[in-house]
């Protein structure tokens, strides 16, 4: 049984998230995709609701098993990826998948799922805003920050590969313009 899939994916500090999350409390046909990753818990976080937190030696272990639909190394020793078995979880309710995935990660979905899936690249208005973004999260370190930053700007040059692309300026209004462009996929 193959359903449908809705992939958002942007440079992080995009805003992506809050998006995903907005559109997950709009529409009750669509179920959050939990990607599986080799990175430490951050503050807050929970096993199996932001994440499925593996450690490097099991995700590469599944990897071998065939067990993931993606995945990707997006920084040395620093695995994401989907597990087959989270998408059968979610068609099996008849929900609508939704991923918030790395830029690679959302190319590869869209190439292997073609018409089924919707893709949308949430452009941040600048390299220089989303450089502001990822400060006031306070969350990295002058290193991070500007690995994510070179990052981000070789993740934009992807855009042209997804159906959709949403410029994230507005909140407000990119809410109202992630939902005009996901409605028509959800009611076809």
């Amino acid at each position: 049984m193959q359903g449908k899939l809705l992939i958002l994916s942007a440079p992080s500090g995009s805003g992506k998230t809050t998006i995903v999350k907005h559109l997950l409390s709009t529409y009750n046909n669509l179920e959050f995709s939990i990607s599986a990753c080799s990175r430490g818990m951050r503050n807050g976080e929970i096993d199996g609701k932001d994440y499925y937190f593996l450690s490097v030696d099991e995700f590469k272990r599944r990897i071998a098993n065939n067990e993931f639909v993606e995945w990707e190394e997006v920084y040395p020793g620093s695995f994401y990826g989907t597990l087959k078995s989270e998408i059968e979880r979610i068609w099996k309710k008849n929900h609508i998948v939704v991923f918030d995935v790395d830029v690679k990660g959302g190319v590869n979905l869209k190439k292997k799922f073609g018409e089924s899936a919707l893709s949308i690249f949430v452009m941040p208005p600048s390299i220089e805003i989303l450089k502001q973004r990822l400060e006031a999260r306070c969350t990295e370190t002058p290193e991070t920050l500007n690995k994510r930053v070179g990052k981000a700007t070789e993740e934009m040059t992807y855009s042209n590969q997804f159906d959709k692309i949403l410029i994230n300026d507005n909140l407000e209004q990119s809410f109202k313009d992630a939902e005009d462009l996901v409605k028509p996929f959800i009611n076809s």
